[in-house]
């Protein structure tokens, strides 16, 4: 078996004029990401490996979790082909991984969270929101034989206000 959580990177500010890979958090997305992380932390959810797109916003939302969750940080990876909108990159990451990893966490960006929810999860979820949440496992020993899995667990923003 294995385990694929997902994370949309939490609310970004529009409010400085950088490059998008540079954008940081707001102040929602900071709240937002505590928000999820501590419910999460609660869960006791095994992660094996993360991987975190480089982008600031993504990057700043998986090290609100590493805190935590009380992630060891050498098993933290940052990854700029995360740093991914149409899912193509996302998926190839993933399918690529060590097979000896059960229990993935990955950070990334919209439309490719929300696509490959839709694709590989067994639950049609309109958008993924920022710091959005879910598990899906899969029933294989292989990540690179990935087919549609069980979306076992959501957790949105919205579901914890």
């Amino acid at each position: 078996m294995k385990n694929l959580i997902l994370v949309r990177h939490a609310k970004s500010s529009w409010k400085y004029n950088v490059i998008d890979h540079e954008r940081p958090l707001n102040d929602r997305g900071i709240e937002d990401a505590n928000l999820i992380s501590n419910y999460v932390a609660k869960q006791k959810i095994v992660v094996d490996k993360l991987m975190s797109s480089d982008a600031k916003r993504a990057k700043t939302t998986s090290d609100i979790f590493i805190t935590n969750l009380n992630i060891d940080k050498s098993i933290v990876q940052l990854n700029h082909e995360l740093y991914d909108f149409s899912g193509e990159n996302l998926i190839n990451v993933i399918k690529n991984c060590d097979n000896s990893i059960n229990n993935l966490m990955i950070f990334g960006h919209n439309h490719a969270i929300t696509a490959f929810v839709n694709t590989f999860g067994d639950k049609d979820i309109d958008n993924v929101p920022t710091c959005g949440f879910v598990i899906i496992e899969f029933n294989t020993d292989y990540w690179e034989d990935l087919k549609q899995g069980k979306t076992l667990k959501t957790i949105f923003p919205r579901d914890l206000k």
